[in-house]
């Protein structure tokens, strides 16, 4: 079983003592995103820690965008309670890249790929996705892909 699932199954009975409703409903959810995961497609598996990262940052950025909607809807509290909920499963991703960090290894993955302008932006982004995954949101690396590729 990976080391990540063990600390957030831990750190859930922890939270249900404590009587935290935010991190145990949260990490309830998380636990249950990667349950589904490892059981879809045609064979149930085990997910590595790197897999269940994928899942964390999917399900990070699920909230992000809805305590954005609910803000811009003028739903204060839910995008309180999505915000919450982020920075509960933030704290188990690695830490995030810099700006500088991301423009570092794009220039490393133009440099090594020779790419010369925006055609080659999925080669580039195939060479930088391993790279800053759990670490960056894709948005942020593709339109440093784009500034640099002179889009």
């Amino acid at each position: 079983m990976s080391t990540l699932k063990d600390r957030l199954r831990t750190d859930l009975t922890a939270a249900m003592k404590a009587r935290d409703e935010v991190r145990s409903s949260t990490l309830r959810m998380i636990l249950t995103a990667i349950t589904n995961a490892e059981v879809a497609g045609k064979q149930a598996r085990e997910l590595s820690d790197d897999e269940i990262i994928g899942v964390l940052s999917t399900e990070a950025k699920k909230r992000r965008e809805a305590a954005a909607a609910f803000s811009d809807g003028g739903r204060a509290e839910q995008a309180a309670k999505e915000t919450a909920e982020a920075a509960v499963i933030v704290e188990y991703l690695p830490a995030q890249l810099s700006a500088e960090e991301i423009s570092d290894i794009v220039t490393r993955a133009i440099a090594q790929t020779g790419a010369a302008d925006l055609k080659a932006m999925g080669k580039v982004m195939g060479v930088v996705t391993p790279q800053v995954r759990g670490r960056a949101d894709g948005g942020a690396v593709a339109a440093e892909v784009r500034r640099q590729l002179g889009a």
